[in-house]
């Protein structure tokens, strides 16, 4: 798959990009614009699987008609421009490349000390015989990182006046997963880069580990009527058990059900709603109409001033 990919990208760079760039003298750029390219190409494709995945699913047992509920759909094509801007968008190359670079300096650093870097490779060397098990921890690991991640994006205060953006969603669908706000993006790009060159997940485990969590995500904000089971809502986040966090009655610090893959954690940590009949309207009442249905650039304007004003103790 790596090698189709990789084919795949080289072919379009040469024939279609490379040939316009040399017209236009532009070819100091080259590896940057294939960097480019290479994202671009993997975003479309985790769009293109997210689709397939969630969108029979809520033509199939919607938890609101949307043509019973929802005459303006506005809210809903701004999600879509969110998930385009954020996956064919500059902000996670950006994050990779400077932490790519602190990594370097960190490793050299290291090296210097005549330390080996603390790898979870290096601390479980069976991990290098066993991929599909390494890849299994790694999953495992960065989840449990995006747990406290989403928690500390409803306790602290001005973290949720970002994230409120995304909570904000009365339509929610497949397409709310990326509804947030860009700073809380970079945030979220820099705590979960950083985690995975902190255990040293390998370039090839990495785009597979995000694909399944995004896939992951995207079912779980879907507007489907789907839960997994007595046994099942605790191996997986569920449709309904990630709608019960977006419910009107659990916004803020009053929060449950953060995990984004794996509802252990909740387990764990008692943060868990297993009420598995329960599919509550969504949002956050109170706040601004704006970041319910206003477009993406208002979005962004209200959530850094909503943060100016939390950082002030407003």
């Amino acid at each position: 798959m790596t090698g189709l990919y990789a084919s795949l990208t080289g072919w379009i760079f040469e024939t279609l990009i490379q040939p316009v760039m040399y017209a236009l003298g532009l070819m100091d750029w080259a590896e940057d614009a294939y960097d480019w390219l290479d994202f671009g190409l993997f975003g479309l494709l985790t769009i293109g699987v997210v689709y397939v995945v969630c969108r029979p699913l809520e033509a199939w047992w919607p938890v609101e008609p949307r043509a019973e509920r929802w005459a303006d759909r506005r809210a809903v094509r701004t999600d879509v421009v969110y998930t385009l801007l954020a996956r064919l968008g500059v902000l996670p190359l950006l994050a990779f490349v400077l932490l790519a670079s602190l990594q370097s300096r960190w490793e050299g650093w290291l090296t210097e000390a005549g330390l080996l870097p603390p790898t979870l490779e290096e601390i479980f060397p069976v991990l290098r015989a066993w991929p599909l098990l390494a890849l299994a921890v790694y999953v495992v690991v960065l989840d449990f990182g995006e747990y406290w991640r989403h928690r500390a994006q409803h306790g602290i205060r001005w973290w949720w006046a970002l994230h409120a953006i995304h909570h904000a969603q009365r339509q929610m669908t497949f397409w709310t997963d990326d509804r947030n706000h860009v700073l809380d993006d970079v945030l979220a790009a820099l705590w979960f880069g950083g985690i995975a060159l902190l255990i040293g997940v390998p370039p090839g485990h990495f785009p597979i580990i995000v694909l399944l969590l995004r896939v992951g995500e995207s079912l779980s904000h879907a507007n489907v009527r789907l839960n997994f089971g007595r046994v099942g809502e605790r191996l997986l986040v569920s449709p309904r058990f990630h709608r019960a966090h977006h419910g009107e009655l659990s916004a803020g610090a009053r929060g449950c059900n953060y995990a984004v893959l794996l509802p252990v954690w909740d387990w764990i940590f008692r943060t868990g709603d297993w009420k598995r009949d329960a599919f509550p309207p969504t949002g956050v009442p109170g706040v601004a109409e704006g970041l319910a249905t206003g477009g993406w650039l208002r979005q962004q304007v209200m959530g850094l001033r909503d943060v100016a004003q939390a950082l002030r103790g407003r």
